[in-house]
């Protein structure tokens, strides 16, 4: 029967041929297509079919590693290499028409105003269902690609020592730093810049266009944009958190936030501690929370059991987040029991694609949609729109010194 929880988000992150190291290995896996614009855009519109609010695209600025925070060891029985994330994003977005697409853009060794750029394009070309899934790099192997710095990387036996955690205050600062020139650069063009008046000979209202002057530690910028105000004015900004540093990045600048509970009882202790730094960055909307799982389904416990086990065989799967080998039915009950926690909804990392992707659209989604737990239809136009999250007006609106 119809249970009586408020409707979850339910998104999922695409990454290679999935989230287990033996997925390209798995019948049903495409590894001679994961270097295709057609495998990308078959995910996504198989996760648009679901109804889901939004896939993430995995990237970084290095080769895959089976540690984020090590140097890859240039193993040649994984999936190595990757297309860019956020130019999948732009070729998927004419082929879709609700999902949103959140592509990860590194704010290490990135400039801000690019970023702002390609995102605001991205927005305008989806028609306001952009995000950006913010990411730092820990890795002297990413900085060694740019050599404007060196970082000293991190071991996971050093991270409590206080050169680990100035290095992490350091890049979480950093990061900060971008997504506020970011939201400034999308705020520097107002709504109505563009007046597009042939019989004037006026196309923009050059009052209506604003330097955004910020300086930083590590960066300096000027503005406005090159790119009109994003469709939603402000493309949803997510992150993934795993402590106090990133909970309080994600507070400071972020709409939704992925974190890795492993049962009810740390997903209500980490929705707690996130209404605390909420209340200390005088935070006003609060963050929408979002747990993140891998899965791997079948039709009974067994066989899911055993497709992991099967994988595992020749290469064991490690995770920051909990690994579920379970049924549809039996992951839609977790999923809204777990809601009692305060979570307001899921990103789930398929283990194999298109195999566990599939599963998730055309069992879970049933499943949770007979709890009442699910939307049957897309209702809301932006991504914004779909977290609840107004239209926010541009900062610049109606202040003085235009660009």
């Amino acid at each position: 029967m119809p249970g009586t929880f408020l409707p979850l988000h339910v998104a999922v992150a695409l990454d290679g041929a999935g989230w287990h190291p033996a997925a390209w290995r798995e019948p049903g896996a495409r590894p001679d297509e994961l270097f295709s614009a057609r495998y990308w855009a078959d995910l996504v519109r198989t996760a648009e079919r679901g109804l889901l609010d939004l896939v993430t695209i995995e990237d970084s600025l290095g080769l895959q590693s089976g540690d984020h925070l090590a140097t890859p060891t240039r193993r040649t029985d994984r999936v190595q290499g990757r297309l860019d994330a956020e130019l999948i994003a732009a070729f998927v977005a004419p082929l879709t028409d609700r999902i949103g697409l959140v592509p990860t853009v590194t704010t290490t060794h990135t400039e801000p105003f690019h970023v702002a750029s390609a995102l605001a394009t991205l927005d305008h070309d989806s028609r306001g269902r952009a995000g950006w899934r913010v990411q730092t790099s820990v890795r002297p192997d990413e900085a060694a690609h740019f050599g404007r710095r060196t970082i000293a990387g991190l071991r996971r036996d050093e991270l409590d020592t206080p050169a680990a955690k100035a290095l992490v205050a350091e890049l979480f600062g950093e990061a900060a730093d971008a997504i506020e020139v970011v939201r400034r650069l999308w705020d520097s063009w107002e709504d109505d810049a563009e007046i597009r008046d042939a019989t004037s000979g006026r196309f923009l209202d050059r009052d209506k266009l604003h330097h955004v002057d910020f300086v930083g530690e590590q960066f300096s910028v000027r503005g406005p944009s090159i790119v009109p105000r994003p469709p939603q004015g402000q493309p949803l900004v997510v992150s993934l958190g795993h402590g106090d540093e990133p909970y309080r990045l994600a507070a400071r600048g972020g709409d939704v936030v992925f974190v890795t509970p492993h049962d009810a009882h740390e997903a209500c202790r980490i929705v707690g501690r996130f209404r605390e730094i909420e209340r200390e960055t005088a935070r006003e909307e609060p963050l929408r929370i979002l747990a993140d799982l891998v899965v791997v389904l079948a039709d009974t416990d067994d066989e899911a059991r055993e497709r992991l086990d099967r994988l595992d065989a020749i290469d064991a799967l490690t995770s920051d987040a909990t690994i579920l080998a379970t049924t549809p039915s039996a992951l839609a009950d977790l999923l809204v029991a777990w809601q009692e926690a305060g979570l307001d909804g899921y990103r789930l990392r398929p283990a194999v694609l298109p195999t566990d992707l599939d599963r998730i659209v055309d069992g879970l989604v049933p499943e949770l949609q007979r709890r009442g737990a699910f939307r049957t239809v897309y209702a809301e136009p932006t991504l914004r729109e779909r977290f609840g999250l107004p239209r926010p007006v541009s900062r610049y609106a109606g202040v003085g010194s235009p660009a």
